[in-house]
């Protein structure tokens, strides 16, 4: 596959199958504000104490479980049809349309 449909490609999967899902869930909601820059002023209170922002898991087991479900089955559906130029040209455009992301580098695995 040449490197700028590629590129395309990838853009449009990464929108499909990995930023409209659950994720998306996930990342509504307040962010907080930081005046160090570095979010070592920031804490979270709980029941049991106060956790830095630097050491907080932002996600649960079972949501990280949901959202890599909803990856892995939209994966699934893109990679069962790679052989299908229409299906992969409607991705590349979807992709075109809603994203405005750098372009991707490789990166090892």
């Amino acid at each position: 596959m040449e490197s700028e449909r590629a590129a395309k490609l990838a853009k449009a999967v990464a929108l499909v199958c990995v930023r409209n899902t659950f994720l998306e869930d996930l990342h509504a909601g307040a962010t907080p504000s930081t005046r160090a820059g570095d979010y070592s002023d920031v804490k979270v209170v709980s029941p049991y104490g106060e956790i830095a922002w630097r050491d907080l898991s932002r996600i649960s087991n079972v949501e990280m479980k949901t959202l890599l479900k909803e990856v892995v089955d939209k994966l699934f559906a893109v990679f069962s049809r790679l052989d299908d130029e229409a299906f992969l040209a409607a991705m590349v455009q979807r992709g075109e349309r809603q994203t405005e992301w750098d372009e991707p580098s490789p990166r090892p695995l």
